[in-house]
């Protein structure tokens, strides 16, 4: 699965722009239209911080009772069943599967997917990072282009925290991700892990380069955890 990029938007709105800047939103809301891009930064991390902290707390409190188990060789059943749900054809490959990335990442493809928490997908689905939609009877509003004769559909989510939780379960089960799971259960560096993302993207190994881009330029390594894994 592929996710949309807002090509419209410059590379400075995600890094260098002047914070004091205006940015005209494409959707003429009176309120963000007026928002610096200062401000534009803030409202995003009050609304996105609390949700992906909750989410990445609940997975990683998982990944660390499984890892225990797995290390004792208890709860044999909950670990068969996990690795069922999550076609994981080993125990490194389950542990893969079940770490969640660093904050940081998350809040740079939350930011860059979403324009800053002011796309239509987001304004109007919860829809943070452009996820899109296969399935008929699924939640799902259409894009405003399409793929030659096609419709393009994006999913439709009743919360924000629900929407990160599909984000974290869609990179656990892709085949695409398979990379940037190994560089996530390897290394805790955002940086290195990020180069498992080239494929998460049309944009390819520039999507990674953006990617850094905004999380050193925004400091979001800041709301990384510091703790053993």
């Amino acid at each position: 699965m592929k996710l949309l990029f807002p090509l419209y938007m410059s590379l400075s709105f995600f890094c260098f722009a002047d914070e004091n800047a205006t940015v005209t939103d494409s959707m003429k809301n009176p309120t963000l239209q007026h928002m610096s891009v200062k401000e534009k930064k803030k409202r995003f991390l009050k609304l996105l911080l609390p949700a992906v902290q909750k989410v990445h707390d609940g997975l990683m409190q998982r990944y660390k009772r499984v890892k225990k188990n797995l290390e004792n060789n208890t709860n044999i059943q909950e670990i068969e069943f996990l690795k069922k749900i999550y076609r994981a054809t080993s125990d490194e490959d389950l542990l893969a599967r079940l770490k969640p990335h660093p904050i940081s990442i998350t809040l740079a493809q939350a930011a860059m997917e979403s324009s800053w928490a002011t796309s239509r997908f987001f304004k109007e689905a919860n829809n943070v990072f452009g996820m899109w939609s296969s399935h008929l009877y699924e939640k799902r509003i259409a894009a405003d282009g399409k793929r030659g004769s096609k419709t393009v559909w994006l999913k439709k989510f009743d919360t924000i925290e629900d929407a990160i939780r599909a984000y974290y379960e869609m990179i656990a089960t892709g085949k695409a991700y398979n990379k940037f799971r190994q560089l996530r259960l390897q290394y805790d560096d955002p940086y290195k892990i990020t180069e498992g993302l080239d494929k998460y993207s049309e944009m390819g190994s520039d999507y990674v380069k953006v990617i850094n881009q905004v999380i050193k330029y925004n400091n979001f390594t800041k709301f990384d955890k510091k703790e053993s894994y």
